[in-house]
């Protein structure tokens, strides 16, 4: 029997899903199949619509090689392993004549842990060594989500976090998870041969595609104990998240709660010496933190370093103490000592790296009124890292539907620790960038309208014209719209605003859940629905209910946001633009991500209303407005305001 053509697979595939062939969809996967044949690497733009899951997974699966695809979102994630994948195998079995296993793998804290659920969680001292099912009274929220979670756990094949419906808390679940510091281990654990954690680790080892999750990937490749198993093709999706993934989980932090617990779970464990000494360096350690100011340390103050290097001396000391003493009362001491562990050995790690310095890290104080002040250390750039431990040994496909900011794809290649597309060399990785498109006629579906008379929106004010625009924008459109805003503050102040002017519905995040928000927003057409960072780039609602798009102002980082203001200084000091290359970068994805929530299907009509001056006055504003979909655009408020009226009319004339 002749190999099946790549076109074949992509048609019974595509087929089995129920979608229509697309020519991006089928550009994709010819791209995707060569540079997973010559070893090589591929940046894909694939707009919304295109089927791009089909145009890598395809592929992928025709090679016979083991795929590892990492999603920056649960809701991919799911769609993969719920939809896509099986549809796919049974549709492609007969062809391949080999059926593709497939299995999911996140990280150990989202699997119930058997131990953790039948022994009780070891607890802090304040709050006494309890069974945690007996201690939270039946009739409390947590004590209902704990009895449920037990009766759950002897039914549940996966011990999945997210396959329990109704989810629970934080705070219940921590209950009955371990990270995987705190894991006894198989071998040591009295329920290891039944572990969820175990399992899914086995299953995605038998796996012919494991689907997982940005942070996950950045573990095995942080860490260089391996999480994924062995792959040859590594696919990553939603890859405009992934550099912010990946330092946030190499970002350490340190606060005089997390301390406290570590000395509280470390005091019975060792000798009083070492327990002493921890407890004097924790009390230091929160003097200091005290009166810690929100903003960058260029330089570590001498005050913080001798509070930091006792507190890791001291961790230290506790790390080689454990395990010489036995206490009597200490329950389920294995399960006591490797939590304790865990805790000290994390301010270790964190107050060794701060102390030690290096020029690669940025270290600064951020203050929340809930919580107070928190000791933070994050890589100045992790694009070595990724270039070292992503693009060597494996063929990587990065796919989103915003990749090429400004017209091409090495701002984000550079990010990754790509060099110039079409730069050779023996150590550089060989890449290339491919646009397959849109399925969607973007100047004929949407309108890009910058309200350029409007005044430079300041770092702080009311802006009352803003306002107005907005509410005028509004009440044409008949409601019908996604205010995305650069702050809470900002979203907050814009709902109360137009609450007391119109009479449609305003749906403020934070008021409700996402989900229930979203589903709110898209059942009625005359409702609006404010908000910040998450719904740029988390909703998904297609047809009349969002016909504007609305932007406040062009969402630069804060100035004084540590990690990207260091970042900027970084490339300036290298001779570079670092504005461009940091800010206006991180603007151009937000922004890309936020036009890409307004025509969503075929049939989709409607404007991005753009409320700050700057992308059309600006020198910058030209690379941002490169890196929209291409709508038709305008300054003509009044031209704005006719078309959301006609699309408006010409909806309730369909009856929505």
């Amino acid at each position: 029997m002749t190999k099946p053509s790549l076109p074949e697979l992509l048609h019974a595939a595509v087929t089995a899903v129920g979608g229509v062939e697309r020519p991006g969809q089928a550009s994709m996967a010819e791209a995707v199949a060569g540079v997973i044949d010559d070893s090589s690497h591929l940046l894909v733009q694939a707009g919304t619509g295109t089927g791009k899951s089909l145009g890598y997974l395809v592929p992928a699966l025709a090679h016979g090689e083991r795929v590892v695809v990492a999603t920056a979102t649960l809701a991919l994630q799911r769609q993969l392993v719920e939809r896509d994948l099986p549809r796919m195998v049974d549709a492609l079995h007969p062809l391949l004549r080999r059926r593709p296993e497939f299995a999911m793998l996140k990280g150990r804290s989202n699997y119930l842990c058997l131990h953790r659920l039948h022994e009780g969680a070891p607890q802090d001292e304040e709050e006494g060594l309890f069974d945690q099912f007996e201690a939270a009274a039946p009739t409390s929220k947590l004590g209902q989500d704990l009895l449920r979670m037990r009766d759950w756990a002897d039914e549940t094949e996966t011990g999945d976090r997210d396959d329990l419906t109704p989810g629970v808390s934080d705070r219940a679940w921590s209950q009955v998870s371990v990270s995987s510091r705190e894991c006894l281990g198989a071998s040591k654990c009295a329920y290891g041969a039944e572990c969820f954690a175990e399992m899914a680790r086995e299953r995605a080892k038998l796996a012919d595609v494991v689907v997982t999750n940005h942070a996950l990937l950045a573990i095995d490749a942080i860490e260089g104990a391996p999480v994924l198993p062995q792959h040859e093709v590594l696919i990553v999706d939603e890859a405009h998240e992934l550099v912010s993934r990946v330092t946030g989980v190499a970002t350490g932090e340190l606060t005089p709660g997390q301390v406290n617990r570590a000395v509280r779970r470390a005091a019975k464990l060792v000798n009083e010496k070492a327990a002493d000494a921890l407890q004097t360096a924790s009390e230091g350690f929160e003097r200091v933190m005290e009166l810690a100011l929100p903003g960058r340390l260029e330089t570590v103050p001498e005050d913080l370093g001798y509070a930091l290097m006792a507190l890791r001396d001291a961790a230290r000391t506790v790390i080689s103490a454990m395990g010489s003493t036995r206490d009597k009362s200490v329950q389920d001491e294995d399960a006591v000592r490797k939590q304790a562990l865990a805790s000290v050995e994390s301010i270790h790690a964190v107050a060794e790296r701060i102390t030690h310095g290096s020029e690669y890290d940025v270290v600064w104080y951020e203050r929340h009124d809930r919580f107070g002040a928190s000791l933070r250390v994050a890589p100045l750039s992790v694009s070595g890292l990724l270039r070292e431990k992503l693009f060597t040994e494996r063929s990587v496909v990065l796919t989103s539907a915003t990749l090429k900011l400004g017209g091409d794809f090495n701002g984000v290649g550079a990010s990754l620790g790509l060099a110039p597309e079409g730069t050779g060399g023996e150590d550089v990785p060989q890449w290339k960038g491919l646009d397959v498109g849109s399925p969607f006629d973007y100047p004929k579906q949407g309108i890009l309208y910058v309200a350029r008379h409007l005044a430079t929106p300041g770092r702080e004010g009311s802006r009352g014209d803003m306002m107005d625009e907005l509410a005028e924008l509004v009440e044409a459109a008949g409601g019908r719209t996604l205010g995305l805003f650069s702050s809470m503050r900002a979203a907050q102040a814009a709902a109360e605003e137009l609450r007391g002017r119109l009479d449609n519905p305003i749906l403020l995040q934070g008021e409700e859940t996402l989900g229930e928000l979203i589903k709110n927003f898209a059942a009625d057409p005359q409702t609006c629905l404010f908000g910040t960072l998450s719904l740029w780039q988390g909703v998904d609602v297609p047809g009349p209910s969002c016909q504007l798009v609305v932007m406040d102002r062009i969402p630069f980082p804060r100035p004084d946001d540590p990690l990207m203001s260091a970042r900027q200084k970084a490339v300036e000091e290298a001779g570079g633009n670092g504005f461009m290359a940091v800010a206006a970068t991180h603007a151009a994805l937000l922004m890309a991500q936020g036009a890409g929530r307004l025509v969503r299907a075929t049939g989709d009509r409607g404007v991005v209303a753009v409320l700050d001056p700057r992308l059309a006055n600006a020198r910058y504003g030209s690379y941002l407005r490169a890196s929209l979909p291409d709508f038709w655009y305008t300054t003509d408020r009044n031209q704005a305001r006719r078309s959301l009226a006609a699309i408006d009319a010409a909806s309730k004339a369909a009856g929505v």
